[in-house]
């Protein structure tokens, strides 16, 4: 009989996946409650929570496994978890992705950094970090970050049977993407292989935050200011869309372009900068002086309609 590591007060093993739309963190929680139930024999629910599923907005998937003698009956949103599975690692920027974490909890990030520098940038004390490029094995297999994370997630929880992972991912996609198969267990075998974690101890004396819940706006019926002011307008001079990328970006070989302004055309975001200047024959004309990153969301619109290749696709 399989044994879980560790319960709550109910009696669960819960994990949260924290992720944006269209890196399949919705998918990987479904599958992964699956394997445990079919493999593991666990008693196992999974279930997201999303805004306007619109691609590159914040998701959560949350997965809860018991023992078989006992019930689920809660599907709240999960606040202290035993594992977190970062997707994106800008996430940290805007969302408070290890809320409620304790101790023993265990965080798991999508990066080609070190578990060290992971720690310092999301603010963290000491806990158990680990890391894997599930990005770059993607990409490199041609399949999705959701494959690597689960072979690393499944590494993590030893309670799992990851063959019985393999047989999920046939049955998911052999019927209508049978040519994914393949690379999707590659994917998934390489994020099983490939995640590297480390154990950092905690201040003495220190003690983690209590968890805030996400789904409470900072501007409500009872908190807005006088008059019903937004302090805070979502306007362009505020925003950072790096959260929304998803491992490639347009690159500028300055050499090959003609400012012939294709590019900033089909841009959504405006993220081209001009400059006025005079051509050859002294009138004035606008030249493309470069890429402002912080509003590029990755969407390559720009490589596509740029006709002489001065705009290709690299890895951020």
């Amino acid at each position: 009989m399989v044994q879980l590591p560790k319960v709550n007060d109910l009696g669960f093993f819960e994990i949260r996946l924290e992720s944006i739309g269209g890196l399949g963190a919705n998918l990987a929680g479904k599958m992964l409650a699956e394997a445990g139930v079919v493999g593991s024999g666990l008693h196992g629910v999974s279930f997201s929570s999303y805004g306007s599923e619109k691609k590159g907005s914040p998701v959560k998937a949350h997965i809860r496994f018991c023992m078989p003698d006992t019930l689920i009956r809660d599907t709240t949103p999960i606040e202290r978890p035993h594992i977190v599975g970062v997707f994106h690692e800008a996430l940290y920027k805007t969302v408070n992705v290890t809320s409620g974490i304790k101790e023993d909890s265990l965080v798991l990030v999508n990066s080609e950094k070190s578990p060290k520098v992971l720690m310092e940038r999301m603010g963290l004390a000491g806990g158990k970090i680990a890391v894997i490029d599930a990005t770059g094995i993607a990409l490199e297999e041609r399949n999705r970050v959701n494959m690597a994370m689960l072979g690393a997630l499944f590494r993590l929880c030893d309670f799992l049977d990851p063959e019985k992972m393999k047989d999920v991912i046939r049955k998911s996609l052999e019927k209508k993407y049978p040519s994914s198969v393949d690379p999707a267990l590659r994917t998934f075998q390489r994020g099983y292989d490939e995640v590297k974690f480390e154990n950092f101890a905690f201040p003495e004396g220190y003690t983690l935050p209590e968890p805030k819940r996400w789904d409470i706006p900072v501007l409500g019926y009872d908190t807005q200011p006088i008059g019903g002011v937004v302090v805070n307008p979502g306007n362009s001079v505020l925003k950072d869309l790096s959260i929304s990328r998803a491992g490639m970006m347009p690159h500028l070989a300055e050499d090959k372009c003609i400012h012939c302004a294709a590019c900033d055309n089909v841009c959504p975001d405006f993220c081209f900068v001009w400059e006025e200047k005079e051509d050859k024959k002294g009138r004035p004309q606008m030249f493309l002086q470069g890429i402002d990153y912080q509003y590029c969301k990755g969407c390559l619109k720009c490589v596509e309609a740029c006709p002489t290749d001065a705009l290709s696709s690299e890895r951020e």
